[in-house]
């Protein structure tokens, strides 16, 4: 639809249409003037007639009426036919009326439906319309409404230049519609400048155009710039609504407050934003039940609230609502979608389960336990199987012994009353119990006169049956010192005859006591001391020593029951320091804290007294005491004593002068923390010590596996020598070397190892096994050779000493017996040496080698460590070059050993 221009403004730039086109004219500039519409002949009902400035007119109207009934005028200015409607003649017209119900202001506007069958062209650039000062060469807005139905072409608007006064200009268009796709909707002719649509328009799909127009002479001069034209596409109610789901479902629970939100629909429309087409409202059209209507839909959001707070589950649990979306604002001519909703209520506990029964009897016999003896049934309306429905049974009164115990059968909802702790007859023969119950959920309403709780009474009957020895209490106690002298005595466990509350004929029997310390008199259950008692063991606990007692009668029917035996305390045990090993890393440290502890009461306890207890002045001299508190001191070294581990003795004193000696470990280290510290030294060797490195640890290593490296050579060139071997005789050849560090008569130790045995003594040897001899001493130790290295069980027994089976097979064996003397080792082994050493330095081809017997001299300066021979060439290939780039350390040890 085009939009409204002043009379006289351009000839022929207004877009009239024939038809369903309509254009709005206002007659004069000034306000509430008379409006004109050019419409077709025939109007439908339902249908837009046109727009209508009403503001312009009064801004304040708040009520539109016509008063011709056959249109209906909306807020926005849209002009509506409620009829079909035939114009029998040109033109038809009706008024407007706007009034102000505030101030009682009125005022009218006059419409004027003028059928117009014949378009207006220009042609002729010499008529009165086109002789104009003002330039016409400008962009002029238009638009036409979507889907027309033509005719087509159907005309838009007229294009001019003033420039055609002067030169004969040809028009052209380019743009979307045009040379772009949608291609050839619209056109223009060349000569006049009309330009005209080929067919209808989708606002849906295209909501505007922008085209270029262009005036030109015909050798190609172009006197204008480019006209940028823009064709709106008016939208026209031709969508209808839809809700975005086919059902909607909802749940609200019941008895909920009037307004409650139940849930919100909503609907789309793809016709223009913003407009008459596009003003939504909801409603509800039908109801299933039909009664009673407890619903309200908010007209324009959607939103489902209740009206009723009498919503009842249990009556009605759901409802089926048809729902209604309707475009123009919900004219009756707009168009609707309908929906379906379905609200379900949701369940609460708006009722309370009640006892079918209010009393009931049962019985049980006494001393029974761990049996059911009720079921009891209750009703509830609530939804089955939730929370709602669900019971929760309580015992009110008759249960403070804790007898009974009543539960909840998952599946029926019923209530077990069971027994869980024992009647007794003789104390009650009837038991009352009142009990209740309730929902898993609260209940919902609000207190009432009616109680909140159903109750009911079960009267329990108790039955007699003869029974045994009762042990009641269970646990009982009596009080003993600790160490009390063997054969004190002190009262027992006592048990008694419920029947007579007697404790005649019961006999008593001690069934456990963890270290054996008391005996139970059999008939009147008193004990008696039969070892010392002592509060400190470790099966103590917090001070009470239990036993149990078992009590029979003549019928052999029994109870057990627990005597505890308090021990009372007795300042017996000094007090000592538990943490023997202490390290005080110098550079960081002065002193060490020491911490005593007394396994007796604190009364018998701390405050503690530390002293010194030495019988030297060096430990006074070096070592300082100084308390700190009730159980701890700090010891401090003083007179920079060397680093070392020293025996430190200390005497520690309770408050009643009962004391111990604790002699401790004192580690005084090169170290940063204690775990940093690496000194390890027997303390009875002295106070001095070595620390070693990471490195010198790796020498070390590294040495030993040269050494293995060296025999594992020889022994391996020993094996591979063609020549036999000469048998040494049986009285000789199975004899060991016995290693003694003993200067004088005394026990020497036999080190004997089957099959192989090689001991190297002397460095002046020129073969494997040197020379070696009874009586010879070499670095302090005598090596002597003892007859029968591979001794039997038998041997050992019938050697008059008692050994173990292990001594036998090779071990350590003490031998005192059996030795020979120098001359005779000497005549033996000399022959046999130099023949052993002459095949040691022959290879398998009966060739002398050097690589096992061989005078080491200096072979320049290099690597600390020496060459050792064939071992070194295989090492090399194993990459031993570290050794020429060790620390100082790992080489001021390698000189030291090279030295020796």
């Amino acid at each position: 639809m085009a939009a409204a221009r002043p009379s006289g403004f351009w000839s022929g730039a207004l877009c009239p249409q024939l038809l369903v086109t309509l254009a709005i004219l206002i007659i004069a500039s000034e306000a509430c003037k008379n409006v004109t519409l050019n419409v077709p002949s025939k109007l439908d009902a339902k249908k837009l007639v046109g727009r209508v400035n009403l503001k312009e007119c009064f801004k304040s109207a708040n009520l539109i009426h016509s008063s011709d009934p056959d249109f209906h005028i909306l807020e926005d200015g849209s002009v509506y036919t409620t009829n079909t409607i035939l114009l029998s003649l040109e033109k038809r017209s009706f008024t407007i009326l706007l009034s102000n119900t505030e101030n009682q202001e009125e005022k009218k506007i006059l419409v004027f439906l003028e059928h117009q069958t014949k378009v207006l062209k220009k042609r002729h650039t010499k008529e009165k319309v086109l002789r104009r000062a003002k330039r016409r060469w400008a962009p002029i807005p238009c638009s036409m409404l979507e889907n027309s139905l033509g005719p087509f072409p159907l005309f838009l608007q007229q294009v001019q230049s003033d420039t055609a006064q002067n030169y004969t200009i040809y028009y052209s268009i380019r743009g979307p519609g045009v040379d772009q796709e949608p291609r050839n909707l619209f056109y223009v002719e060349r000569d006049t400048g009309n330009l005209y649509c080929t067919r209808p328009v989708d606002r849906e799909q295209y909501e505007s155009f922008e085209l270029v127009a262009f005036a030109t002479t015909p050798d190609g001069y172009t006197p204008e710039l480019p006209l940028p034209l823009l064709i709106k596409i008016e939208d026209e109610n031709d969508n209808y609504p839809i809700f975005t789901e086919e059902t909607y479902t909802f749940t609200i629970l019941e008895n909920s407050r009037v307004g409650s939100t139940v849930g919100q629909v909503c609907a789309t429309d793809k016709d223009e934003p913003d407009t008459m087409h596009t003003r939504l409202k909801y409603s509800i059209i039908g109801q299933v039940p039909p009664s009673p209507t407890l619903f309200f839909m908010h007209p324009s959001t959607g939103v489902i609230t209740t009206t009723s707070s009498q919503l009842d589950r249990e009556l009605i649990d759901k409802y089926q609502l048809k729902i209604k979306v309707q475009d123009m604002d919900g004219q009756y001519f707009g168009l609707q979608t309908t929906s379906t909703c379905i609200i379900n209520i949701g369940d609460v506990n708006d009722h309370l389960p009640t006892f079918t029964r209010t009393s009931y009897v049962t019985s049980v016999k006494e001393n029974t336990v761990d049996v059911e003896i009720l079921r009891v049934s209750v009703e509830d309306k609530d939804l089955v199987n939730t929370a709602n429905w669900r019971a929760n049974y309580t015992i009110l009164k008759g249960n403070e012994n804790g007898n009974f115990k009543i539960v909840t059968d998952p599946k029926t909802n019923e209530g077990i009353l069971c027994v869980v702790k024992p009647l007794n007859y003789e104390e009650k023969q009837q038991v009352i119990v009142q009990i209740g119950v309730v929902n898993e959920a609260p209940f919902s309403r609000e207190a009432s006169s009616r109680s909140a709780m159903s109750t009911a009474t079960v009267t329990v009957n108790v039955e007699d049956q003869d029974e045994g020895p009762e042990c009641n209490p269970p646990i009982q106690t009596v009080r003993m010192k600790e160490n009390a002298a063997v054969g004190t005595t002190s009262n027992g466990y006592k048990a008694y005859d419920p029947e007579t509350r007697s404790s005649s004929g019961i006999r008593y029997k001690k069934l456990t006591d963890p270290t054996g310390w008391v005996t139970v008199d059999e008939n009147t259950g008193s004990i008696k001391v039969f070892r010392s008692l002592d509060r400190e063991a470790e099966t103590i606990r917090n001070g009470i020593y239990n036993i149990t007692i078992l009590a029979s009668d003549q019928k052999g029917r029994t109870c057990t029951g627990t005597l505890g035996i308090i021990l009372q305390d007795v300042n017996d045990n000094g007090p000592f320091i538990r943490k023997q090993q202490v390290t005080i890393c110098k550079p960081t440290m002065s002193s060490a804290e020491i911490v005593a502890v007394d396994p007796d009461e604190p009364i018998n306890g701390p405050p503690f007294d530390f002293s010194l207890e030495s019988s030297t002045s060096e430990v006074q001299r070096m070592w300082r005491l100084e308390k700190i508190n009730d159980t701890a001191a700090r010891l401090s070294y003083q007179n920079d004593p060397a680093f070392g581990i020293y025996v430190v003795p200390i005497t520690v004193r309770d408050r009643f002068g009962l004391s111990s000696v604790s002699s401790l470990d004192v580690t005084l280290c090169d170290c940063i923390t204690e775990n940093d510290c690496a000194f390890r030294v027997d303390p009875s060797t002295g106070g001095g010590g070595i620390q070693l490195g990471k490195w010198a640890i790796l020498a070390i290593l590294l040495g030993i596996a040269l050494l293995f490296c060296i025999l594992f050579t020889l022994v391996c060139g020993a094996s591979r020598t063609s020549k036999p071997l000469k048998v040494i005789p049986d009285d000789l050849a199975q004899q060991n070397l016995i290693v003694s560090n003993t200067e004088a008569p005394g026990d020497d130790k036999v080190y004997s190892v089957n099959g192989f045995t090689t001991q190297t003594v002397g460095a002046s040897a020129q073969g494997i096994c040197g020379t070696v001899g009874s009586g010879v001493n070499n670095g302090g130790q005598t090596i002597e050779m003892v007859k029968g290295g591979h001794q039997t069980l038998e041997s050992c027994q019938r050697a008059g000493h008692h050994h173990t089976l292990d001594s036998c097979r090779g071990g350590r064996v003490e031998v005192d017996n059996s030795r020979c003397t120098y001359s005779e080792w000497h005549s033996f082994t000399q022959p046999r040496l130099g023949e052993k050493l002459h095949q040691c330095n022959q290879n398998e081809d009966h060739m002398p080698s050097q690589d096992y017997v061989l005078t080491y001299n200096y072979e320049g300066r290099g690597s600390p460590a020496g060459s050792v021979g064939c071992c070194s060439e295989k090492q090399e290939e194993g990459g031993l070059d570290f050794l020429n780039n060790l620390e100082p350390k790992f080489i001021t040890l390698a000189e030291a050993c090279t030295k020796r």
